[in-house]
């Protein structure tokens, strides 16, 4: 009976990563570039405040990374690499995975939201495509401009996390992707672990490490906040 469950579950994820496959390529334009995001990929459609935006490669063999990101050393503290399991629970993942919930949300998903935790003049450089800007000095409570009461509101209004007698209830929260600058980047890491010690669940934080130094270093679509 364990080995049916086991191969019903493969054959499960199996199918799940086909249909992911099939829905993300029929999203990709008509023509068919030479730099694909997978062998069967080519875009997707993601709907960034208001716009169709579509996410895909450079196509310029010749292009390369943005000086913003190119270097390879800064100081540390405050910017030291980060682990690749962040905490207990929480999802570490890449460009495939982030994509996939980038559609799922472009596909009406509201469960799920991006957040580029960076500070608002990092975000103004440009961003992923369908991201809000939620900065880290937000959050933290250990910055200058911390208010507990405009934190209530984005756990409550924006999250859709409940509070009651004070007591929180975050069954209904959303999925949040949270992402920086890069794996030596701790914004978004700063934002994770407030979460979680306020009570966030961990298994709806996930958390895309590579940050934009990845994004641009593998030619994805970067978006301006007020383009």
């Amino acid at each position: 009976m364990k080995r049916h469950v086991a191969a019903a579950s493969v054959s499960g994820a199996v199918l799940s990563a086909l249909l992911f496959g099939q829905a993300l390529a029929a999203s990709s334009t008509t023509e068919d570039p030479s730099v694909k995001i997978t062998r069967d990929i080519s875009s997707i459609t993601v709907i960034d405040h208001g716009r169709k935006v579509v996410i895909e490669r450079n196509q310029n063999p010749n292009n390369t990374i943005d000086p913003e990101y190119a270097k390879t050393s800064r100081d540390c503290p405050p910017f030291c690499v980060q682990p690749m399991q962040l905490l207990p629970g929480v999802h570490t993942i890449g460009e495939l995975e982030l994509l996939k919930l980038l559609k799922q949300h472009a596909d009406g998903d509201d469960s799920i939201m991006i957040i580029d935790s960076r500070t608002p003049d990092w975000y103004a450089k440009g961003t992923i495509p369908s991201a809000v800007n939620i900065p880290w000095t937000t959050i933290y409570r250990g910055t200058d401009n911390y208010d507990p009461f405009i934190v209530e509101n984005l756990l409550t209004d924006t999250f859709h996390a409940k509070v009651k007698d004070g007591i929180w209830d975050f069954r209904g929260a959303k999925k949040l992707v949270l992402f920086c600058n890069g794996p030596w980047c701790g914004q978004s890491p700063t934002n994770i672990k407030e979460l979680v010690s306020m009570g966030y669940p961990a298994d709806k934080l996930y958390w895309y490490r590579g940050g934009m130094q990845s994004w641009h270093s593998l030619g994805f679509t970067v978006v301006k906040p007020h383009e």
